[in-house]
């Protein structure tokens, strides 16, 4: 650059800092007078001539002396002198705009213009000779904006060109893409392959399937997976991942275009470094420590502390502590060391003891009734699984529509440093009416359709009464049933059972009336029990048509039955309507006496057993065996109703309903006084859905205990429809070595399996 042109620029901001210089002094003598109130205002003429006095320095003040970056003369001469004449033109107003132009004019022409004369240089304040500015002042290169607008007629209009559907180029233009990722390899094969597991079932880019609608798309999600693998290796404690995304072009031979790339560097994992548990003592001392299972030195692993957390949040209720909270855990790790301290906050509580029950809300019943469910008593120490117990006998009433139990501190004493609580019932009744109905079909049973009308607490409380009735192709009937359920204990059932009936077999067919009362225990879907029993007593009316071989001829008799009933189970498998697993044991004695022609008393025994295994996840084996005999009567002094028969759906299928067994002269069963029968099974099932392949064997016969001989097979395969109340079967049957008479395929549908 020119030295000139540097002085001349240093010159002109010399001028610039000077009049700066001066605006801050005048303003900082300006903030000294405010900031100094109650002190003499600075002498105009003094701040004029610049004599204004200079305040004295604090004592022991020092201060360099300074050299001034304008000198005084200089700055001084660089002003111009004020004289009178230059106050009297600072007085004067401003010019108008009129003046100014004609001034302005006058400096570029060299001649001053007169009254009304055109403006020089087209200035358009004075084109019209007004010295108001107007748009008509323009100068002719603004003359359009001043033109007339044309007429609409004279605008030309094209039509509208609609686009045409794109979905075919929106198609085309979808991209497809591949997921790498990158160094999520680890030494760990079990973490490692836990990793891909969590990444893969929550990646926005698998779930993609490999195509999006644009780059963008693709972009965005892996952003989000570049998110979650960070997420996913906090959770097993590696808190600093280098994690870095790309989307690489290079197209691969046979491969999509495009590749999201996810590199990792997952850096180092951090493992318990401490274990801090800031809670009161408890009963026993160990109890947080026993169950809470983490150790120092192992990995931070998300699941795993939250999981040990779960464990004491559940053991503290379960050993007398109802009213203990787990608190935030805080880990406060070190980069240096790759370790966490890891703390945990818990309130105890209380030690408690069970007090009373209370109960509120729309009752089913009261708090009586509520304690009869309970499996605790006043004093026992607190044990939450035994609060779910009772929740779980309230919601199998059937009662409720909501229910709720909970613990409320009562605040008295129970010894020991404990305290009594009181079980509190929240309950909102449901509605008590239900009506229900099934069907089914059997070879030789034809159809059977029945209802159920129930009132489960007309007689609180869970005094049920029941309405039945059944219409089906052999059999009709009704009847009436009271059922109390917990009658004065937990799971036990009283009931009282009225009853009549009609039946047409070819066994027998019989108008019968029946009375009968029963207490029992017995297995629900809630409530699948391992031992259950009943026991009872029964009177029985029932004419019945028998085959007389004395008279060649069916005749009816007129039977009048009295009664015990008793029953012993034993269940052990995982399934009380569909079981894969396990056995059961069944047995049943029932000694009756028959006044027909004269009282013959007799003893009715069976004995059931069951077992299933399974084989992978999807097969299971199954197998059932079952023995009968009747003892102390002859076979005629038996109604036939009671006398024991094999072939149906559920006893030897191939066969029909009854039909295998002492036959009479015309062909049909006459029944027998024992019984044997085995099935085996096979189960395969696949979603809702099922098949199954079977093996039946059975047969009854006129003596008193079974002789294994003659027995009839029958093979099949049935389908399975599951259901939330249980499977739906049918089967399909043909007899082996088919006899006259015997039909080669039967059909059985029912609810639930075989056995």
């Amino acid at each position: 650059m020119p030295k000139s042109k540097v002085k001349r620029r240093h010159g002109s901001m010399r001028g610039v800092i000077g009049a700066g210089f001066l605006s801050l002094a005048l303003c900082a003598v300006q903030s000294r007078a405010q900031e100094a109130p109650g002190s003499p205002p600075a002498d105009p003429d003094a701040l004029e001539a610049g004599t204004l006095p200079v305040p004295p320095l604090p004592p022991g003040a020092n201060l360099p002396a300074v050299d001034p970056v304008i000198p005084d003369s200089e700055f001084n001469a660089a002003i111009p002198p004020l004289d009178a004449n230059d106050d009297a033109e600072l007085d004067r107003p401003l010019e108008s705009i009129t003046d100014f132009e004609r001034r302005l004019a006058a400096d570029q022409a060299g001649v001053a213009p007169t009254e009304g004369q055109a403006a020089p240089l087209g200035d358009p304040a004075l084109a019209d000779g007004d010295a108001t500015e107007e748009v008509g002042d323009a100068p002719v290169r603004d003359a359009e904006l001043t033109a007339p607008l044309p007429s609409i007629d004279q605008f030309e209009v094209a039509p509208v060109q609609f686009a045409e559907d794109a979905s075919d180029e929106q198609k085309d233009a979808e991209v497809a893409y591949r997921t790498q990722i990158d160094g999520l390899d680890l030494a760990d094969k079990e973490t490692d392959a836990g990793l891909k597991s969590q990444f893969n079932s929550l990646s926005a880019l698998k779930s993609g399937d490999g195509k999006a609608a644009n780059v963008a798309m693709v972009s965005a999600r892996l952003n989000e997976d570049s998110e979650l693998v960070r997420n996913v290796l906090a959770s097993e404690g590696w808190f600093d991942p280098v994690v870095r995304a790309r989307i690489d072009r290079s197209a691969v031979a046979d491969g999509p275009p495009l590749t999201a790339v996810i590199a990792v560097t997952p850096g180092k994992r951090y493992a318990l470094a401490g274990i801090v548990v800031q809670a009161d003592p408890t009963d026993p001392p160990g109890l947080i420590a026993d169950n809470l299972a983490l150790k120092v030195g192992e990995p931070i692993v998300a699941p795993r502390i939250q999981g040990a957390e779960a464990q004491v949040a559940l053991a503290l209720p379960q050993n007398g502590y109802p009213f203990a909270e787990v608190g935030q855990r805080d880990i406060l790790l070190d980069r240096d060391t790759g370790g966490g301290v890891y703390t945990l906050p818990v309130t105890v509580g209380p030690k408690a003891r069970y007090g009373g029950f209370e109960t509120e809300g729309n009752l089913a019943f009261d708090a009586r009734h509520v304690a009869v469910l309970a499996r605790f008593d006043r004093g026992e120490l607190y044990d939450s699984r035994e609060i779910d117990d009772l929740r779980k006998a309230l919601v199998a009433t059937g009662l409720f529509s909501t229910i709720s139990v909970e613990p409320r501190r009562t605040g008295q004493p129970a010894g020991d440093g404990t305290e009594y609580v009181t079980v509190h019932v929240n309950q909102n009744a449901g509605p008590p009416r239900t009506i229900a109905g099934s069907a089914g079909y059997a070879a030789g049973q034809g159809f059977t359709l029945e209802g159920t009308w129930t009132h489960r607490n007309m007689f609180p409380p869970e005094g049920a009464l029941i309405a039945h009735g059944i219409a089906g192709t052999q059999e009709q009937g009704a009847g009436v049933t009271f059922r109390r359920s917990n009658a004065g204990r937990r799971d036990r059932t009283f009931e009282v059972v009225a009853e009549a009936l009609h039946s047409n077999y070819d066994a027998y067919s019989a108008y019968t009336g029946r009375l009968a009362a029963r207490i029992s225990r017995d297995s629900t879907p809630i409530w699948q029990k391992r031992w259950t029993y009943a026991y009872g007593v029964q009177l029985l009316g029932t004419a019945e048509k028998d085959y007389d071989f004395t008279r060649a001829a069916r005749n009816r008799r007129t039977f009048y039955i009295g009664g015990l009933t008793g029953q012993l189970g034993y269940d052990r498998t995982d399934d009380l309507l569909d079981p894969t697993r396990g056995f059961r044991l069944t047995a049943l004695v029932e000694p009756e006496g028959s006044l027909g022609d004269g009282f013959n008393p007799y003893v009715r025994a069976r004995i059931d057993a069951s077992g299933y295994y399974p084989v992978g996840d999807s097969l299971v084996l199954a197998g059932r065996v079952r023995f009968g005999t009747i003892q102390g009567a002859s076979r005629f002094d038996i109604a036939p109703s009671r006398r024991f028969y094999s072939g149906g759906g559920g006893s030897v299928r191939g066969f029909g309903y009854q039909k295998l067994g002492p036959l009479d002269p015309n062909g049909d069963p006459i029944g027998g006084r024992s019984l044997n029968e085995a099935a085996a099974e096979v189960r395969y099932r696949f979603g809702n859905f099922g098949v199954v392949g079977f093996v039946d064997a059975g047969q009854s016969y006129a003596a008193t205990m079974p002789r294994f001989t003659d027995l009839r097979y029958g093979v099949g395969i049935g389908g399975r429809f599951y259901t939330n109340f249980g499977p739906l079967r049918v089967d399909v049957a043909t007899p082996i070595d088919r006899r006259p008479g015997e039909a080669r395929f039967n059909l059985y549908v029912s609810i639930g399996q075989a056995f």
